[in-house]
């Protein structure tokens, strides 16, 4: 039976913004995850870093803070920072497949090192301030990599292991190693929760009939794509057109002060926002190409009445979320 249901970070989106708007419309989930933050060398923190950590931008909701490391003084001092906000948790990604972040041995880079992997656990876990969790693949280049992964984790203690059940290569795409999560279920030490193409009440559903010993699960893309997701989850009811409509105009509103009244800006983060959330809707091809093209922000609001003024709305996302 699942338990808990967690946002997943998704970069350039869920973010400070996104975050406060949201919850303010739909909510639902039990925690919401902060995109990563990459502790340097010397220990600073940008300010746009800044900006997604302190508390006051994060009403409202119980949230993880995720960073992206691969060195054991950075993820102290990241637990430190995180606990100094408030935090009572923090988030390590070993999962992120962007070739810029592999390069630099971070995110699902971690993945292909399993000793520095090992080496950056076994050189924080004892002097954290607060409980670590991982994000993680099943594997860098395959599969077979997974049961030396899992031995690895088994030796720290760590507040859940969240498994996106693809290796890097297959980025967003390909078949879902469910054998892998069956596995972990069976054999990890540590808590474990699922993430991986989650879209509809129905899939999470058919996943914890599939799964019944699993009590918890991470949605991100899906989540975004339907924005009442989480809360159609726990009984409630599907976003209406108004609903939508609404929510998009006071998120365009939120990027436009967040963005000192640039609107050009604010329509680029809605153009990120509409990539998934155009497959809440039916007959969408015209559209969903303007609204990948357009250029200024008086386009950008043509389109999106357009969208709710002529495409039937679903009742779940549909298609690819990639």
């Amino acid at each position: 039976m699942i338990r808990r249901y967690d946002f997943a970070p998704l970069d350039g989106i869920t973010k400070a913004v996104y975050r406060r708007v949201w919850q303010r419309f739909f909510g639902g989930a039990d925690r919401c995850f902060i995109p990563y933050f990459s502790p340097t060398k010397e220990h600073l923190i940008t300010k746009r870093e800044r900006v997604e950590l302190l508390p006051e931008n994060n009403p409202d909701a119980v949230l993880v803070p995720q960073v992206m490391t691969n060195r054991a003084p950075e993820l102290i001092w990241a637990a430190e920072t995180a606990q100094s906000f408030g935090y009572r948790e923090l988030n390590l990604n070993a999962g992120c497949p962007s070739g810029t972040i592999t390069a630099k041995g971070k995110g699902a880079g971690l993945l292909a090192s399993p000793d520095t992997l090992d080496a950056l656990l076994d050189g924080a876990c004892g002097k954290l301030c607060l409980p670590l969790s991982v994000k993680a693949r099943i594997g860098f280049a395959n599969p077979d990599e997974f049961p030396r992964l899992l031995d690895i984790f088994n030796r720290y203690p760590l507040a859940s292991l969240t498994l996106h059940v693809r290796v890097r290569k297959d980025k967003y795409s390909g078949a879902l190693h469910y054998d892998a999560f069956r596995y972990a279920l069976r054999e990890s030490r540590n808590p474990v929760s699922y993430n991986g193409d989650l879209r509809t009440v129905g899939e999470v559903s058919a996943f914890a009939e599939r799964f019944p010993d699993a009590d918890a699960v991470m949605i991100g893309r899906g989540a975004v794509a339907d924005p009442a997701l989480f809360r159609k989850l726990r009984g409630g009811a599907a976003a209406s057109r108004d609903e939508l409509r609404d929510f998009t105009a006071a998120l365009f509103d939120a990027y436009t002060i967040f963005y000192g009244g640039q609107t050009g800006h604010a329509a680029q983060r809605m153009r990120e926002v509409w990539f998934y959330l155009i497959h809440l809707f039916d007959d969408t091809r015209r559209l969903n190409k303007a609204m990948r093209r357009f250029r200024t922000a008086t386009e950008y609001r043509a389109i999106a009445d357009e969208i709710f003024r002529e495409l039937p709305l679903r009742s779940d996302s549909a298609g690819d979320l990639i």
